[in-house]
C-alpha cells in the first residue's frame, strides 16, 4: 500500500525520500510492513507434500494459503512451514505492537510474526520435528501435530524455552536434542541459531567445514572455538581472553567491504544562519535532500560489493527496496551521526512547532522516538568502528527473507560468511568485551523494527519526531 500524503505546503520542495520516508520514484516504494516481509518458500525433502488435486481442497491452519503437506505434525502452506522452521532455529523472540490477537491471512500474515508464530505453537506445529542444523529435511517424518500448555507456549515466545534448552546442553551435551541416526550427519553444520559447548563455544568439529564453505578457506588451528551469539549471559563465569591473530580471510573482506563505502561527511548544507527560524517546511525539504544523498550513497555502495556479480539485478532491486530505510538509519547512527547529531540537531533546534503539531502527535510517532534514543545510546555507548558497521550493513542488507528473490539460499550464504566475518574480527580487536559481538547483533532487529515503524508515522509528524530524538540525544550526551 503506497502513502499518498503530500509534503507540508509552504517552503522549500526538495523532492525525495525524508530520512526514512519514501525512496525516489525510481525505485519501487517498499512494502509498509518494513522488515516482515513474506516469507520464501523452502522445500523441505523430509515434509510430506499432498497431490495437486488434494491440496486444492486444503487450506493451511495457520493463514487459510493453499496447503501443500504435512509440516511439522499440521496442514499448512510453504510459507508458514518456512516462517516455523526459521523462527525455531534461529531462537526468534518477536513482539506485538496490538493486543497479540492479530488476525491471520494470506494478506496479512506478514503484519505481525508474533502473532503467526503464536498461532503455530496454538495449532500444534512441532518444534521437536525440525532438524537440529536448520537444514532441509525433518527430524521424524511420522512424528504428529503437539498440544502444549500456554505456560510453554509463553516461554517459547518470551525466548524464555531458548535459554533454558541452552543451559541443559551446556550442562549435560546435546543427548537430548538430537534424534538417532542424526548426531554424526546433522549436527556437524553449526548455524547462527545454533547453541555452545560447556566451553561456551562451538566445537570445530563442523566449524571447519562451515568456515571453509562461506570464507573460501581453512581454519587455523587457533580457531577451535568460536562463540556465538545467544551463547553469552552476563551472569556466568567466561574463559580469559587469549591473545589471537585476525583470520587472513576475515581481514581481505572487511577491506573489501570498508573500499564500497563513502564515508566522507555528507554534502548536505546544514548550516543556517544565527537567529533565523526553521519552517517545518523547511525541515521537511531538508530532511528530503538528507534522504536523498543517504540514498544514491547505499545505490553506490551496491555496485562496489565485492560480491555484487554472484546476485541478479532483480535481487538487488528486491533487496534496496526493502532494507534502504534501515540502511539509512543504522548509518545515520554510526558514521554519519557526528553531523546527523550535530549539524542536524542545531537545525532542528531552531525549529519550533505549533501546539497543534504537538496535540495531533501520534503513539506510534512517541514509541518510535523511545526506541530511536534507546538505540542511539547502544551505539554511542558500543563506539562501533567502521569495520563492524560495514559488516553489520552487509548482514542487515543480506536478508534472505525478502519476498521476490530468485536466490535466497545464495544469500543465506553471503549473509553467514559475514555474520562469522564480523564475530572474527570483534572477538579479535575487542577481547576484553566478550558480549560486544552478541550486543551488535542484538541491535539489527531493532534497526529494523524501528524502520517498520517508522513508515507508519505520518509525514508532517516527521520534523517533530526529529527535533525531539535529536535534542534528547545530543543533551544527554552533553551531560556525560
Amino acid at each position: 500500500m503506497e502513502r499518498d500524503e503530500r509534503p507540508p505546503s509552504g517552503g522549500g520542495g526538495g523532492g525525495g525520500s525524508a530520512g526514512f520516508l519514501e525512496p525516489p520514484a525510481a525505485l519501487p516504494p517498499p512494502p509498509r510492513n518494513g522488515f516482515c516481509q513474506d516469507e520464501l518458500a523452502e522445500l523441505d525433502p523430509g515434509t510430506i507434500s499432498v497431490p495437486d488435486d488434494r491440496a486444492e481442497q486444503r487450506t493451511c491452519l495457520i493463514c487459510g494459503d493453499r496447503a501443500t503437506g504435512l509440516h511439522y505434525g499440521i496442514i499448512s502452506c510453504e510459507g508458514c512451514k518456512g516462517f516455523f522452521k526459521r523462527s525455531i532455529c534461529n531462537k526468534r523472540v518477536y513482539r506485538c505492537s496490538r493486543d497479540k490477537n492479530c488476525v491471520m491471512s494470506r494478506k496479512q500474515r506478514n503484519r505481525c510474526q508474533y502473532c503467526r508464530l503464536l498461532k503455530c505453537l496454538q495449532m500444534g506445529m512441532n518444534r521437536k520435528a525440525i532438524r537440529e542444523d536448520g537444514m532441509p529435511g525433518g527430524r521424524n517424518k511420522s512424528i504428529g501435530p503437539v498440544q502444549i500448555s500456554e505456560e510453554e507456549i509463553e516461554r517459547i515466545m518470551s525466548g524464555q524455552e531458548f535459554e533454558e534448552e541452552a543451559n541443559h546442553w551446556i550442562n549435560h551435551g546435546d543427548s537430548d536434542h538430537s534424534s538417532p541416526g542424526n548426531r554424526a550427519s546433522e549436527s556437524n553444520q553449526p548455524s547462527p541459531g545454533s547453541t555452545l559447548s560447556s566451553s561456551r563455544s562451538v566445537e570445530l568439529n563442523g566449524f571447519m567445514a562451515f568456515r571453509e564453505q562461506y570464507m573460501g578457506m581453512s581454519v587455523p588451528p587457533h580457531y577451535q572455538y568460536i562463540p556465538h551469539l545467544f551463547s553469552y549471559s552476563g551472569h556466568s563465569p567466561l574463559l580469559p581472553p587469549q591473545a589471537r591473530s585476525l583470520d587472513p580471510q576475515s581481514y581481505s573482506l572487511i577491506h573489501q567491504l570498508l573500499s564500497a563505502e563513502d564515508l566522507e561527511p555528507l554534502g548536505t548544507p546544514m548550516l543556517i544562519e544565527d537567529g533565523y527560524a526553521v519552517t517545518q517546511a523547511e525541515l521537511f525539504a531538508l530532511l528530503c535532500r538528507l534522504a536523498d544523498e543517504l540514498l544514491f550513497r547505499q545505490i553506490a555502495w551496491i555496485k562496489k560489493l565485492p560480491f555484487f556479480c554472484e546476485l541478479s539485478i532483480k535481487d538487488y532491486t528486491c533487496l534496496l527496496s526493502s532494507t534502504w530505510q534501515e540502511l539509512i538509519l543504522l548509518s545515520s547512527l554510526t558514521v554519519y551521526s557526528k553531523q546527523i547529531f550535530g549539524e542536524l540537531a542545531d537545525v532542528t533546534a531552531k525549529y519550533s512547532p505549533s501546539d497543534e503539531e504537538l496535540h495531533r502527535f501520534s503513539d506510534e510517532g512517541m514509541e518510535v522516538i523511545e526506541r530511536l534514543i534507546y538505540l542511539y545510546h547502544k551505539f554511542h555507548q558500543l563506539k562501533v568502528s567502521n569495520e563492524e558497521y560495514a559488516c553489520m550493513k552487509a548482514i542487515n542488507f543480506l536478508n534472505q527473507d525478502i519476498r521476490g528473490l530468485t536466490s535466497a539460499s545464495q544469500l543465506e550464504q553471503l549473509n553467514k560468511r559475514y555474520w562469522y566475518i564480523c564475530q572474527d574480527f570483534t572477538e579479535y580487536k575487542y577481547t576484553h568485551q566478550p558480549n560486544r559481538f552478541p550486543d551488535l547483533m542484538m541491535c539489527l532487529p531493532e534497526i529494523r523494527y524501528i524502520a517498520g515503524k517508522m513508515v507508519n508515522v505520518p509525514l508532517e509528524q516527521l520534523p517533530l519526531l526529529f527535533k525531539v530524538v535529536l535534542h534528547s540525544c545530543k543533551t544527554s550526551v552533553g551531560k556525560e
